[in-house]
């Protein structure tokens, strides 16, 4: 039923669409704007998002009569606004000052367990089995927690102006992200 070799898998791609690593500089922001990230919520609010969608992702999005590559293209413009706010240097979000609520919105979802993550779950089920892909999310929302709860220490370490050179490069990575979801999922 278990195999290293799926899990490995399962939880390389998904290290890789999730890229909580690129999403520092984005932690560090919220992190400024709500004065706090609540770690738990967000993992365990990304978490539930990751096993809804493994068991009814694509039953939820036909009940709204949305297909993946919609819902991908919605994600791409959330990414797309967050991406021209790090670059930027402007505010597109309604700046919160609840950390329970920017723990979830952004953070949770779209930047952990957004359009990428679900279409990429719903993916992996023709090709993996749903226990190795529980294990591979369960992997992956360990190192997430590690690094949202590390997110101070690194911005420490970082200082300011590793701070702004880091939002302002993974700014236009994230922009880039997004246009190429446009382009996948438009078909162009």
């Amino acid at each position: 039923m278990f195999s290293f070799k799926q899990i490995l898998s399962v939880t390389l791609i998904l290290f890789s669409v999730i890229d909580i690593l690129g999403s520092i500089p984005i932690i560090i922001e919220l992190r400024k704007k709500a004065g706090v990230i609540e770690s738990e919520k967000a993992t365990i609010a990304a978490g539930v998002l990751m096993i809804i969608f493994l068991y009814l992702g694509e039953s939820i999005l036909k009940l709204f009569g949305v297909d993946v590559a919609s819902f991908a293209i919605a994600g791409a413009i959330i990414i797309f606004l967050i991406g021209m706010e790090m670059t930027l240097g402007i505010n597109i979000f309604q700046e919160s000052t609840d950390s329970s609520t920017s723990s979830i919105v952004p953070l949770a979802f779209p930047l952990i367990s957004g359009a990428g993550t679900m279409t990429t779950i719903i993916s992996l089920r023709a090709e993996y089995t749903t226990p190795n892909i529980l294990v591979g999310i369960t992997l992956n929302l360990i190192f997430v927690y590690l690094v949202l709860k590390s997110s101070e220490w690194i911005e420490r370490k970082i200082g300011n102006a590793g701070a702004n050179l880091l939002r302002k490069v993974f700014g236009i990575i994230l922009i880039a992200i997004a246009i190429k979801l446009f382009k996948t999922n438009l078909g162009l």
